[in-house]
């Protein structure tokens, strides 16, 4: 019973920490990153389909994203696609290739971008509060029961909060790093 608690709570911290780095990578901090555009879905035949299915992105240069879609009748539908995308990106086509030129960031965007950082560094923690919050409700729980004693109850207790401790200083670490890499853009 106490492997199965800290198991789920260390799955369940590995699922936080997993989203939370999908989120970081989709903060633009100053340079190309094809993460940037994965949330952009585009109307492609009458259905919207995420910009990844509908042609290659790649980085052509620090600050310029290039699409390459497998169809060239989606262009349009791509450049719209990531206008309407609030991004504050403005792309452009040859009639083969999207270019999206990654503008620098001003100081204001930056402090947001920052404060968005945070922001999910703190959703994460708070993911991983929940999560260790019912694995200690499986150990009481398997006490009251009286499927394990007192003391591997004490002993579960503290091994998921020092599991609890040390995840949320890696994500920390992380928010830290993401917060750095924004600001030195």
């Amino acid at each position: 019973m106490l492997e199965d608690a800290k198991e789920l709570a260390a799955d369940g911290m590995d699922k936080a920490k997993e989203r939370l780095l999908r989120e970081l990578a989709r903060i633009r901090a100053g340079r190309a990153n094809p993460a940037l555009l994965d949330d952009v879905k585009v109307d492609s035949y009458g259905s919207m389909m995420p910009l990844n299915q509908v042609g290659t992105i790649s980085v052509g240069d620090a600050r310029l994203l290039v699409i390459k879609p497998f169809d060239r009748n989606n262009i349009a539908a791509i450049e719209k696609a990531i206008n309407n995308s609030q991004l504050g990106l403005n792309p452009q086509s040859d009639g083969v290739i999207v270019r999206v030129p990654i503008p620098p960031l001003t100081e204001e965007r930056r402090k947001q971008l920052v404060k968005q950082a945070a922001s999910a560094g703190e959703d994460a923690k708070i993911s991983m509060r929940q999560v260790r919050r019912e694995a200690n409700d499986m150990l009481k729980q398997a006490e009251k029961d009286k499927d394990i004693s007192e003391d591997d109850l004490k002993r579960g207790l503290d091994q998921i909060q020092k599991l609890t401790e040390a995840e949320t200083k890696k994500v920390d670490a992380v928010v830290a790093a993401k917060e750095a890499e924004i600001i030195d853009g």
